[in-house]
């Protein structure tokens, strides 16, 4: 015999707004900051990531020798995923005390921002940038509607090269005093 209860259910109802058209690809945006942890681990730099919604960081960089004692660095990973984009990257002006260098991850999983182009056509290797906190705070620009972002497009080819890939790591690593993996340590 199935047992009835003599409670009503309130019938709520919940409004729901429609979803934006913006594309969301979390599964995509996650992958951007294990790319750079894994960057950035390949160059001995020890890195754990932060929670998840942390503000102003989201992954925590120090020297991997027990025997040194040095100053853990805040990582904030910003990323991108059309190839054809801009080369910008918001960033609210509360969050700019909070991190000590902003990895900047061009994705390029394909073309999303012209018209009659194929996604899957722009498809390209990532670009990291690595920027220090000192460099951000003196780009950053807000705009008339409030938003707070950085632009790229505007360095040189030259000025790109100081933050790109392997560069910008290696800013990390000199700052941790972390020395490039050799046999000549052994030595």
């Amino acid at each position: 015999m199935a047992n009835k209860s003599n409670h009503s259910v309130s019938q709520t109802k919940i409004e729901t707004k429609p979803m934006s058209k913006k594309l969301r690809l979390s599964c995509v945006t996650l992958g951007a900051e294990y790319l750079a942890m894994g960057y950035l681990l390949r160059r001995n730099i020890l890195t754990y990531k932060a929670p998840d919604g942390y503000e102003g960081y989201d992954l925590i960089c120090i020297n991997p020798d027990p025997r040194h004692k040095s100053k853990a660095l805040r990582v904030q990973v910003k990323s991108r995923y059309a190839t054809d984009g801009d080369g910008g990257f918001l960033i609210r002006k509360e969050s700019l005390e909070a991190f000590d260098y902003l990895i900047a991850v061009s994705l390029n999983i394909g073309f999303f921002c012209g018209k009659g182009k194929k996604s899957i056509d722009g498809l390209a290797p990532p670009v990291f940038c690595t920027f220090p906190a000192q460099w951000i705070r003196e780009n950053h620009k807000i705009s008339p509607a409030g938003w707070g972002s950085i632009r790229t497009k505007s360095l040189t080819e030259s000025e790109k090269q100081k933050f790109r890939n392997e560069a910008g790591f290696e800013a990390i690593a000199k700052d941790l005093k972390i020395p490039y993996p050799s046999k000549d340590h052994l030595r």
